[in-house]
């Protein structure tokens, strides 16, 4: 059984003037594979960049070209996302595009209106199920089913 696992953090830590004002936003990612089954998962925090995106995409695209047909299982957790710039907006939707017909299944887990809103859109460009998920052990559960 082939499993390779590993894990990223890109997370920005801003601190602004002497009242220590702190701006963190990035993504962490960590990916297993098993034999020909890719399980993905992803947090993101604060505002998100194109930079933060730069240095992500090259490593999703890397994992899943080692894979003959990939089918992957995403969780992405956006409980701590704040939204993105309107580049790093524009390169969720390329990656999307470029990866949406190898995801099997995303799981978004989430606690504000607009995340929920966000994964139906997202749902039009991915060749697989998206549900939105308010409790992340229905999301893990249903992602696994």
């Amino acid at each position: 059984m082939d499993n390779i696992e590993f894990i990223v953090n890109i997370i920005h830590l801003t601190i602004r003037d002497e009242n220590m004002t702190v701006t963190r936003h990035g993504l962490s990612i960590g990916i297993e594979r098993v034999n020909d089954d890719f399980f993905l998962t992803l947090k993101a925090i604060g505002k998100l960049t194109h930079q933060d995106y730069q240095v992500i995409t090259p490593m999703i695209d890397a994992a899943v070209k080692e894979v003959d047909s990939p089918r992957i299982k995403a969780i992405f957790d956006v409980t701590e996302m704040q939204g993105w710039e309107l580049r790093a907006a524009w390169d969720d939707f390329k990656l999307g595009l470029k990866h949406g017909s190898e995801f099997e299944k995303i799981a978004i887990y989430g606690n504000k209106n607009w995340q929920e809103t966000i994964a139906k859109i997202g749902s039009w460009f991915i060749s697989g199920e998206v549900q939105y998920f308010e409790e992340y052990q229905k999301a893990f559960a249903w992602l696994n089913e």
